[in-house]
């Protein structure tokens, strides 16, 4: 290549997966998780490319993330805190992966003028050696550049049934093969057969290809999702840091992965398109999708007897075993090959190998319209968090912080009053045509009906107790008259 190529990295992170439940719900999903070491699992994909870019390419300046939109202010606060420079796309509703990239595809051309190379990433997913996954990226790139489809696979560790494969084909340089045909996830004969074979790896849901070669692939495969697409790029708002593509547009796109909307066509039927699909094999790079408990478990550390922990556990006589405790001791006494995963609001006790049912689970949970199937107790807002300590008959008790400089809404409750104690901190209170400045140990009340807004005007974390008390107290109790984070909810 005899000049730089724009490389446009973009995280895919609009997934909602409910597999690690209760950790992860429906508003707070795994990619949002610190589930392998500090980190959470949406910032060790943006920092996979630290201080990284393949030898004839020039970085963009930020990531491109495609997010659902209930997830923007977590995903931005994680990011910043990341030290992650990003631009947000936000998808007003869930239409999966072949959408979101499509998005991701105008969104790059339209503000880089150019034809970038994408290299697009699952936020959910752990891969432990960065290093193996830029080398993989340095042979990707030229196929890339010079308009192929380019996959990573990875090198079966054994017979698997719940991922899809590719299937090897000619092989077309160093360290990069023809994709054969990509494959459905197989029964467990055929798991075996393809494992010993060494014909196939793993669909890992990485690709890197130009911009215009997915919205050609898109246009010839799918033109209804192109077609929506469009009309919702065109329709877009800048919001902050986020970009708002038209709700309505959008919803009409079918909803379709990757996979299934073109790759499965570039290697069948649609091969007359003439967009060559390439794989990297990637070996040993300690990849897990972490798709359910046991998946989590056999990434874990684990002491002699099999057990793994995170959190605060004690295994007597005891094999084979998982405990993920977020608040409390997890004792566990002559169990085996279990996974009791413990959070403040719920506990999950099922056996390793069919952890995976947790789903049934969270579908009864949403059939009785049960809260924790959707939200933790402890909710995350752009001004910081809240969590609820205690409900009952006409009362909630909450415990808020406020990040420094944040502020929440001027707002009102028809049916509620709030008494406020600070306990860390300094607030700034209005209340109706009053404002005034409350230190630590200090209260105030605010009556039914009357218009207020709490803020933190210093430079360390504000911690208030709020106590509810009324007829009723659900979170849409809320008449909401400024915002500086622009929200009409939430």
């Amino acid at each position: 290549m005899s000049e730089t190529v724009l490389l446009q990295p973009v995280i895919l992170s609009g997934g909602s997966g409910t597999r690690l439940w209760p950790l992860s719900r429906g508003q707070y999903p795994k990619q949002l998780l610190a589930l392998d070491g500090e980190t959470t699992m949406l910032q060790q994909t943006a920092l996979r490319l630290r201080d990284f870019s393949p030898t004839g390419a020039r970085m963009a300046a930020h990531m491109l993330v495609v997010s659902n939109a209930a997830y923007r202010f977590i995903v931005a606060a994680q990011l910043q805190e990341a030290g992650v420079a990003s631009r947000i796309v936000l998808e007003p509703c869930g239409r999966n992966t072949a959408p979101a990239l499509t998005l991701a595809a105008l969104q790059a051309r339209a503000e880089s003028g150019d034809d970038p190379v994408l290299l697009v990433m699952p936020a959910d997913h752990i891969l432990r050696d960065a290093g193996a996954f830029q080398r993989a990226v340095q042979t990707a790139f030229p196929a890339a550049c010079a308009g192929a489809v380019v996959t990573f696979g990875i090198t079966p560790e054994r017979a698997e049934t719940g991922y899809g494969y590719l299937k090897l084909g000619a092989q077309q340089g160093d360290g990069l093969f023809d994709v054969a045909a990509f494959v459905e996830k197989p029964d467990a004969a055929t798991a075996e057969k393809w494992w010993r074979s060494g014909e196939y790896l793993w669909n890992g849901g990485i690709f890197m290809l130009r911009a215009s070669v997915w919205l050609k692939a898109i246009a010839a495969c799918q033109p209804r999702i192109l077609e929506h697409c469009e009309a919702a790029f065109a329709g877009a708002q800048e919001d902050f840091d986020f970009v708002r593509v038209a709700e309505a547009a959008f919803a009409q796109a079918p909803s379709d992965s990757i996979d299934y909307a073109v790759m499965e066509h570039l290697t069948g039927a649609q091969r007359g398109l003439g967009i060559a699909v390439r794989v990297v094999p990637l070996t040993g790079a300690g990849w897990s999708d972490v798709g359910s408990w046991d998946a989590l478990w056999a990434l874990a550390d684990k002491d002699d007897a099999g057990n793994a922990a995170w959190g605060e556990a004690v295994f007597e006589g005891s094999r084979n075993t998982l405990v993920h405790a977020s608040d409390r001791l997890v004792a566990c006494l002559d169990v085996d090959n279990l996974v009791v995963v413990e959070t403040p609001d719920a506990v999950l006790v099922a056996r390793r190998d069919t952890a995976q049912r947790v789903k049934d689970v969270v579908a009864r949970l949403r059939a009785q319209n049960r809260p924790q199937a959707e939200a933790h107790r402890k909710i995350h807002r752009p001004w910081g968090y809240y969590d609820s300590i205690d409900l009952g008959e006409r009362f909630q008790v909450k415990r808020i912080v406020v990040h420094p400089g944040a502020a929440l809404s001027l707002q009102m409750h028809h049916h509620r009053a709030e008494h406020w104690i600070v306990v860390r901190g300094t607030a700034r209170v209005t209340r109706g045509e009053e404002t005034f400045l409350l230190g630590e140990n200090q209260s105030t009340y605010i009556p039914l009906g009357v218009n207020h807004r709490l803020e933190n005007p210093g430079k360390v974390a504000l911690e208030i107790i709020e106590v509810q008390s009324g007829s009723y107290l659900g979170e849409d109790d809320i008449v909401r008259f400024e915002d500086q984070y622009g929200r009409r909810e939430g």
